[in-house]
This record gives structure tokens, C-alpha cells and sequence, in this order.
């Protein structure tokens, strides 16, 4: 799926920004940080605090290879997310999909069961519009900034990378040669359908490519041969945690995590069909609802804790 003010306050560890911030902004931030108690009243996104997910994700235990499968050791010890549920209004989807993460001291791994009676796709072209086929996604966000992933059952990629315009100087990504404004690629973002985020506007790089990204599709049965039926498809990917660097830069997040540091991601499916009626399946789910039919809400994303227990112990 594809403001500023002064005298406010700030986090522990930032510095104050310069000018005036929104209201709504500052509301956010204050938020964000902990500087300000969560009620009903003061939350700004559409989905409640209480109910967004959280996940411990813990260290593999053995090599991972990439191969789509899902069939080692480490996969079936991890703990699996609940079945996805409907993007706006958090019921169950009609099919069931899950994701798990596990990780070490090189790399985040995540991996996506997808159960699909009929296994499509048509796109082959990189960062093609995967969005238009039946796909999985996931972003990751730091502080001020957040990456899209799409794959579709092909193997075929999208890639995004999103920095909020208000943070773009202050962060030092305008210092950076790699998010110059001006290359081709680079455009405004608003959202999808919560297109009045506190933060305001997001800079989108449509010309990145996660460096060391490795991924793999297995299908489950016969990719676009509707004459019988299929079991689904599975996603691995391999993201190295150096690659992350410019998502934690701004906090200076550790790499790879400590023990308890917790990353804000999202996991989610998009179908190019719905359940039929009476059923109000939007064709899009997720591991933790937004409330509205955008996936771009970072404070809405997973909340995802790192343990350096190894998977599978008791």
C-alpha cells in the first residue's frame, strides 16, 4: 500500500527544535515519547493504544537459509502471530496468514505463511506497483523515518523508503548524499487514507534498494492455474541489520538490538479480491488493524521486542 513550535518540551535525549511545531504534531511527539499520558482523548490514531500488537522475537538458534521454505528447526520453534485480521475494522480475514521474526547478530529474519486456494501473480518488473497483485508486506520504522516491503507470490519486490518532512533536517538526512531530494524518485507522500498524520507530509524515496535484502517465495501447489487447488505460499527474507543503520541513526538505536529494545513493524496482506456479501473484508489484513484503509501509521505498527533467549527454550 502504497509544523514546528517552541517552548513545548521535548524527550529525554532530544534536542529542542527550532520555530514552532503544529499542535498536532507536538500532541504526537509528546506522545511517541512517553511525555504525555495516553487516553481516549488525547490518542490521534484510529485504532485504540490497548489493542496493537506485540511480539517477542527471539535469536535463532542455528543458521537460517533463504530459500522460502520455512522448514528449519528455528521456523517452526518461533512463535507465529495470530491469523491477520481485516485492516479497518479487525476481524478475521478469510484466509489465514501469519508471520513470525527471528533474529542474531547479523540479521532480522522474517518469514510469512500465506494460505491462498488459487495462487496468483503478474508482476515481474522490480518496484512494479505489487500492491496491484495479491501480495505480503512489511515496513519497519525508526524514529523518523520508516521502510515498505512488498512481495508478491512471483518473488517479485517493491521497495520505499519514508522520512517525515519535519524531521528530514533535524535527523541528518538532508546531509546524506543517499536521501537527496533531487534525484529522480523522490517525491511527496501523504498517506492512503489517513492523509492528516500529526507529523505532516513524508519525503518518499521510490528509488531505494535495501542493501544485502535477500528473499525467497515457495508456492504451495500451481501459480496462476486455476484447474485445481492450492495450498497457499510462504515468504522469507533476510534484512541484515547494517542495512537498517539509516532508521536508526536518529536515536541511535543499537544494531543489532540489546536485550528488551523494542522496533515498531507492520505486517500485513493485500488481495486483488474480497469475501463476498455480507462479509465486510476490505481485501486487506494485517497482523495488528490500522482503523482506516492506509498502512502508513508507524504508531499503529506491531510492537516488536527483542529477547536474546534462542527460540524454542521453555
Amino acid at each position: 500500500m502504497s509544523g514546528e513550535s517552541s517552548g513545548v518540551g521535548t524527550c529525554p535525549g532530544e534536542r529542542p527544535c527550532k520555530g514552532r511545531r503544529s499542535l498536532r504534531y507536538t500532541l504526537a511527539a509528546l506522545l511517541a515519547c512517553g511525555a504525555m499520558p495516553l487516553t481516549s482523548q488525547t490518542w490521534p490514531f484510529p485504532w485504540p493504544v490497548d489493542r496493537i500488537a506485540r511480539y517477542t522475537a527471539r535469536r535463532a538458534s542455528s543458521s537460517i537459509v533463504i530459500d522460502g521454505r520455512l522448514d528449519e528447526a528455528d521456523w517452526r520453534a518461533a512463535e507465529r502471530s495470530p491469523r491477520f485480521a481485516d485492516l479497518i475494522g479487525g476481524r478475521p480475514g478469510v484466509h489465514d496468514t501469519r508471520a513470525a521474526l527471528l533474529w542474531d547478530d547479523t540479521s532480522l529474519y522474517v518469514g510469512y505463511w500465506i494460505e491462498e486456494p488459487f495462487v496468483e501473480a503478474t508482476l515481474t518488473e522490480r518496484d512494479a506497483p505489487i500492491y496491484k497483485n495479491n501480495d505480503v508486506e512489511l515496513f519497519i520504522a525508526g524514529r523518523d523515518a520508516y521502510y515498505e516491503f512488498e512481495i508478491n507470490a512471483f518473488g517479485t519486490i517493491y521497495e520505499v523508503f519514508f522520512i517525515w518532512e519535519q524531521a528530514f533536517e533535524s535527523s541528518g538526512y538532508a546531509r546524506r548524499p543517499e536521501f537527496d531530494r533531487s534525484r529522480p524518485g523522490v517525491r511527496p507522500f501523504n498517506g492512503v487514507g489517513f492523509t492528516q498524520h500529526p507529523r505532516g507530509p513524508r519525503i518518499g524515496y521510490w528509488n531505494w534498494d535495501m542493501p544485502g535484502l535477500e528473499t525467497a517465495v515457495h508456492v504451495d501447489g500451481t501459480i496462476n492455474d486455476n484447474k485445481d487447488r492450492d495450498r497457499g505460499w510462504t515468504v522469507e527474507l533476510r534484512i541484515p541489520w547494517r542495512s537498517l543503520e539509516p532508521l536508526a541513526m536518529p536515536d541511535e538505536r543499537a544494531l543489532p538490538p540489546r536485550d528488551g529494545d523494542e522496533w515498531r513493524m507492520d505486517f500485513s496482506r493485500f488481495n486483488q479480491y474480497r469475501e463476498a456479501p455480507p462479509a465486510k473484508d476490505p481485501g486487506g489484513w494485517a497482523w495488528s488493524p490500522h482503523g482506516v484503509w492506509d498502512s502508513h501509521i508507524p504508531e499503529l505498527f506491531t510492537r516488536v521486542r527483542f529477547s536474546t533467549e534462542p527460540v524454542g527454550r521453555e
